[in-house]
């Protein structure tokens, strides 16, 4: 009977050095799992990270290696800065005219695409096709279509008796453009995943609408947009990001004019850098950029997902 105790009490005292070990052991083969990502983070994330916040208290030469340290006066530079000012305004708008209006969009299309008619599938593949086109090419086939003098869009208001617009050199016409350009080169990848979601709502529902006597707007008011909250929510905030961090059809069709209203803070962020060799001004933006960037996410999922419903 006594060794039967001291059996048990040794095995109580010895089990939470078995589970400490057990627990230690997984967490071992855990990191190791995620060792190549963490590996990748940290040569193309956190180090570029870093490097930039550092890089934005000096001054530095033509190569990007810091000479003087200057504290908070790259980012005081910033804020005084009539330019960067202008650049502000122009991604503001740049996000408002995008994010909404291709939001918008996309979910009509996946509305019209989620039908059950013959040759749907047809549509489906020419609503995602801009997809499977890149920066580049987008951006020089839009540039041929506003063209002042041989582009379509031009010749079409002739038609209808409307004066010429000159859509890439009017400040005032300029970054609508762009706004147009990069809303369809967004649509496809933004349709595919609306179309998904709709896909997965529950049939079982509109059915028992349907035999409630519901009519479509309130299905899509009272079914369709709450079970597809949480797929809205996914698209306007890579939306939202990817707004802010625009490039390469404002360096292909207006390298940031006429007058810098198409002068995007990463655009401004490169022409700093590797055409002024400024790279500690450079790096300040990149840093405000990112903290932009960062509290209108969290406001996102702070506001933004209480509307969001999880089935």
């Amino acid at each position: 009977m006594r060794g039967a105790v001291e059996k048990q009490s040794a095995t109580m005292y010895s089990s939470p050095k078995i589970s400490f070990w057990k627990k230690s052991a997984h967490a071992r083969i855990a990191l190791l799992y995620l060792l190549p990502s963490i590996l990748l983070f940290s040569v193309f994330v956190f180090y570029p990270m870093f490097k930039t916040i550092y890089l934005s208290f000096f001054l530095t030469d033509q190569q990007g290696n810091p000479v003087l340290p200057v504290g908070l006066e790259n980012y005081q530079y910033l804020f005084e800065s009539e330019s960067f000012r202008k650049s502000m305004k122009a991604t503001i708008l740049f996000v408002l005219y995008t994010v909404p209006a291709g939001v918008i969009l996309s979910l009509c299309l996946a509305l019209l695409a989620n039908e059950k008619v013959k040759g749907i599938g047809f549509f489906r593949t020419i609503y995602s096709s801009t997809m499977g086109i890149s920066v580049a090419a987008s951006s020089v086939i839009w540039l041929f279509l506003f063209h002042p003098s041989v582009g379509m869009f031009n010749r079409l208001l002739g038609i209808f008796g409307f004066p010429e617009v000159q859509w890439l050199l009017d400040p005032k016409w300029a970054l609508i453009s762009v706004s147009i350009s990069t809303i369809w080169l967004n649509l496809g990848f933004s349709f595919l995943i609306l179309l998904g979601g709709l896909q997965n709502i529950d049939e079982h529902l509109y059915e028992n609408a349907r035999i409630a006597g519901a009519s479509y707007w309130y299905q899509l008011r009272k079914i369709t947009i709450p079970m597809l909250s949480p797929t809205l929510f996914f698209i306007i905030t890579i939306s939202l990001i990817n707004a802010f961090q625009t490039f390469g059809q404002i360096d292909i069709l207006t390298k940031g004019g006429p007058s810098e209203s198409t002068n995007l803070i990463v655009y401004s962020i490169y022409k700093e850098a590797f055409i002024n060799y400024q790279f500690g001004t450079a790096s300040a933006q990149a840093v405000f950029l990112f903290i932009c960037i960062f509290i209108v996410t969290i406001l996102q999922f702070k506001f933004g997902e209480k509307k969001v419903h999880y089935q």
